[in-house]
C-alpha cells in the first residue's frame, strides 16, 4: 500500500512525514519477528524473513521457474543500461535477441516498453518496471547492487563497464527520465524498474504475506 493510500485513511489529515514515521515505529515493533515491514517500488508491505522462506517453502515444494542465462544476461543489461532497444542489448551481447526471451520478460512483468527511439524505423525502448522491483524487494533502482560488488555480473557482460551509460535520470522513486531523443508511450510519472543477477532467479519463492 503506498503512503497516499495511507493518508487517505486519515481523511489527509496527517502528512506523509508523519505516516512514514508511523511505519518506522511499526518496523521498530516487528524486529527480531518472523515477518518484517519493508518498503517496494509499489509501497509498503509485510513479508517473512529470508531466514523463515525455508521453512514455508515446504509447504509450497514446486521448484521455481529457471531462466536462461541469455535471458538473465538480457534482463541485467535492460536494468542497468535502460532504457534500451533491442539493438543495444545485440551490441553488448554480440549476440541476436531471441524474441522468445523478450516476450518472456514482459510476460513475467519485468520489462515493458515506455516509447521508441527517434531514429530510423523507431525501436522500441525497453525498462524494467515496478513489479520487477516488488519481486527483488527493492524500493528503487537506485538500491541495485553496483556492476563494481558483482564480478560474475561482469564476466556475463563486459560491455555493461565498458559502454558509458545512456543520458538516464533515476528517480527517488525508481523512475526513469528518458533522453531526449526518446518518443515516451507511457505517462510522465509513469515509473519503470530493475533484477540481480543471478543465472537462476526465483521471484515466486521471494517472501510471503502472511
Amino acid at each position: 500500500m503506498p503512503v497516499r493510500e495511507m493518508r487517505a485513511l486519515f481523511d489527509d489529515t496527517v502528512s506523509a512525514d508523519t505516516v512514514r514515521g508511523m511505519l518506522a515505529r511499526i518496523q521498530d515493533q516487528w524486529q527480531g519477528k518472523g515477518v518484517m515491514l519493508c518498503e517496494v517500488a509499489s509501497g509498503w508491505r509485510f513479508q517473512t524473513r529470508a531466514d523463515v522462506q525455508v521453512h514455508l517453502d515446504r509447504l509450497h515444494p514446486e521448484k521455481p521457474p529457471k531462466y536462461s542465462r541469455a535471458t538473465m544476461e538480457t534482463l541485467a543489461i535492460i536494468a542497468y543500461k535502460q532504457p534500451v532497444t533491442r539493438g543495444d542489448i545485440e551490441d553488448i551481447r554480440g549476440v541476436t535477441v531471441s524474441s522468445n526471451i523478450v516476450k518472456q520478460l514482459e510476460d513475467r512483468g519485468w520489462v515493458e516498453v515506455i516509447g521508441h527511439r527517434d531514429a530510423p524505423g523507431r525501436p522500441a525502448l525497453f525498462a524494467t518496471t515496478r513489479q520487477f522491483l516488488d519481486d527483488l524487494g527493492l524500493a528503487s533502482l537506485s538500491q541495485l547492487p553496483t556492476l563494481e560488488g558483482l564480478p560474475v555480473g561482469q564476466a556475463l557482460l563486459p560491455g555493461l563497464e565498458d559502454e558509458p551509460a545512456p543520458d538516464v535520470a533515476v528517480d527517488a522513486a525508481g523512475g526513469v527520465d528518458a533522453p531526449s531523443d526518446i518518443q515516451a508511450d507511457t505517462p510522465a510519472d509513469a515509473q519503470p524498474a530493475a533484477d540481480d543477477l543471478a543465472v537462476s532467479h526465483a521471484p515466486d519463492s521471494a517472501p510471503h504475506a502472511p
